[in-house]
């Protein structure tokens, strides 16, 4: 898999004012709904939001993956937005979160979620890259950075 298969300029946002978890999800969420024809944001959050009861997505150092399934979605979809400022995020290091790729796969796609999900927390490893995605100053800068690993 290739991020860029999965990503797209128009689904990256950067320097976000996040505010909450449940605000990020819900701008993600929105994002993530324009390229699934018949969703609506709503959609996408109750899903992404459904995924975080049964467990946190904040993985740590700074990094949340909330993903999730849905019926309508009919390939992986990912979206990335770099936080103005670190939000509370119940992460399992208790740190703040300040970059997000949230990633929503078909309903039936096991596969393909555990694929995608696997290789992005590896990419999210590389404190260089991390360091980049949270100094970038405007989307496409975010999407080139994210892009070129």
């Amino acid at each position: 898999m290739h991020l860029e298969d999965i990503l797209s300029p128009s689904r990256c946002r950067s320097k976000v004012e996040g505010v909450s978890k449940k605000r990020v999800l819900n701008t993600l969420s929105d994002i993530i709904a324009e390229e699934i024809e018949g969703v609506e944001g709503d959609d996408v959050f109750s899903a992404l939001m459904g995924r975080e009861q049964l467990g946190t997505t904040g993985l740590g150092n700074g990094i949340a993956i909330p993903h999730c399934r849905l019926a309508q979605c009919d390939r992986v979809i990912g979206a990335l937005i770099s936080l103005e400022s670190p939000i509370d995020y119940d992460s399992l290091d208790g740190e703040p979160v300040d970059l997000v790729f949230a990633l929503v796969v078909p309903e039936h796609g096991d596969d393909e979620h555990v694929k995608a999900l696997g290789e992005i927390a590896n990419l999210f490893l590389d404190e260089d890259l991390c360091f980049t995605l949270r100094h970038t100053h405007d989307d496409e800068d975010l999407y080139n950075v994210a892009i070129m690993t």
